[in-house]
């Protein structure tokens, strides 16, 4: 198989899961690939690229892996507070939002973080990045949904809500996004900034994800997923997914198939099979009982070239394929304040080469 697919879910019990997703002619199934205590507090966020696994945690650090080489890469020390939200921006940057405020930029090259921005008055509840990795969103609980400009590192918009929003995610095209307030989901245009769609859950809402442009799949403090078509604005399919409240949801495109993953308080990670000729009910590839109340839950995959030249390494370890701590694990530490508008060059230049790395 030219590309993999692997799960990563975080739990309440301070452990992250890795699943290797293994397609099937009639079922699929989930092979365990890895098990690593990651924290000493329980897991609130995860991010993936085609290189690192980041999660983040009530315990205030940022957890690196390479995936890779399946070992730790280190840890990002900066938030004051819960790490709430971490995506990547392609395979340059990371962004972290916490709740102390801040959306932090890393460079995925050094690890240093790039913008430090105090984004909102209070938490940062969610961060979404645009898909030309040019713009990114955010939502507090100050009650306002802002639009970055990642270039310049400084707000391009301010928009006042009337309530703190949970949620806030891009659509794949980039041309409207979703906010997410307790129990109604409203989506926004992009060019014009109001809102041309809006529909309400009968719970408090979880998670939200985009399975295509128009197609939203949504759950919350309950058993089932619902699935929304923006262009009729109707309820399309809706499906009870687990026997406890659904915490996260992804969703990836495989052998003509495109796969919805929900994850749950009750330990399963269920693998739901929503093509285009299926719209009307979702069917169960496969599933797992990680055993764990699971918090977060991202899709990792590898390209089809690494897949070919990682297959031999692959093969030869064993068949728990742990993620092993390095002989020396790397902290990188950010000392320094970082001011978005302070772009002048250092009075000391011998002072700023100074970089404590602990060894």
């Amino acid at each position: 198989m030219g590309e993999e697919v692997e799960l990563i879910v975080g739990s309440y019990e301070q452990i992250v899961f890795g699943y290797r997703v293994c397609p099937g002619e009639e079922e699929w199934s989930l092979e365990p690939v890895f098990t690593h205590h990651a924290h000493v507090a329980s897991l609130s966020a995860v991010a993936a690229n085609e290189q690192f696994v980041a999660t983040g945690s009530k315990d205030e650090t940022i957890q690196l892996y390479n995936m890779k080489t399946r070992t730790e890469h280190g840890a990002l020390l900066h938030h004051g507070g819960t790490i709430l939200c971490l995506e990547f921006g392609s395979t340059a940057h990371l962004l972290s939002g916490g709740e102390d405020g801040l959306l932090c930029v890393w460079s995925t090259k050094t690890w240093e973080c790039l913008k430090s921005i105090t984004a909102h008055m209070g938490h940062v509840t969610s961060l979404s990045l645009h898909p030309s990795g040019k713009l990114a969103l955010s939502v507090g609980t100050d009650r306002k949904l802002r639009t970055w400009n990642l270039i310049e590192g400084r707000p391009a918009f301010t928009k006042n809500i009337k309530q703190n929003a949970q949620i806030v995610r891009w659509s794949p095209a980039g041309d409207k996004y979703a906010v997410v307030v307790n129990d109604q989901v409203d989506i926004y245009s992009l060019e014009s900034a109001s809102i041309i769609s809006s529909f309400s859950y009968r719970k408090r809402i979880s998670c939200v994800r985009f399975l295509k442009n128009t197609l939203v799949a949504v759950a919350g403090d309950d058993e089932h997923v619902q699935v929304y078509d923006l262009t009729s604005e109707k309820c399309i399919c809706e499906f009870k997914a687990h026997e406890n409240r659904v915490k996260a949801l992804d969703s990836f495109e495989l052998n003509d198939l495109c796969v919805l993953v929900t994850a749950s308080n009750d330990g399963f990670i269920k693998l739901w099979d929503f093509s285009t000729e299926r719209q009307e009910a979702a069917r169960l590839l496969g599933q797992v009982n990680t055993t764990a109340r699971l918090t977060c839950l991202s899709v990792w995959r590898s390209s089809a070239k690494e897949g070919m030249s990682d297959s031999h390494p692959a093969t030869s370890q064993t068949d728990k394929e742990a993620l092993l701590p390095p002989r020396a694990k790397r902290v990188r530490i950010n000392v320094e304040t970082v001011v978005v508008e302070e772009d002048t060059p250092s009075n000391k230049p011998g002072k700023k080469k100074k970089k404590q790395k602990a060894q």
